[in-house]
């Protein structure tokens, strides 16, 4: 595997990767272990900047005129990149919610 594939698995791993951080938090913020919580979003937070890392880097080779094969595999790869900014939104809420309720 080579080229556009791997960059667009290496998206996937890394944003699904820090999905399940994300789930996690949660999950821990459930349990009233808040520290614990943010450690995962923090991890998450890691993981998702590696795979953001690699989608930039297409974004500046499009722009420097070098245009990316659009595939379904990409799509895939952005929507996941999407997902995991979403459930990290909700992670922080759930977070702020457990807390509120624990007060």
């Amino acid at each position: 595997m080579e080229g556009i594939e791997l960059i667009c698995f290496e998206i996937i791993s890394n944003v699904g990767a820090a999905k399940s951080c994300y789930i996690n938090a949660i999950q821990k913020a459930k349990e009233g272990a808040y520290e614990e919580a943010q450690n995962c979003i923090k991890e998450g937070d890691t993981y998702y900047s590696e795979g953001h890392k690699a989608h930039v880097e297409m974004i500046q080779k499009e722009a420097s005129g070098q245009p990316t094969e659009v595939c379904l595999l990409l799509v895939h790869a952005e929507d996941q990149m999407m997902s995991a900014e979403t459930f990290k939104v909700l992670a922080g809420e759930f977070i702020d919610i457990c807390k509120m309720i624990n007060k």
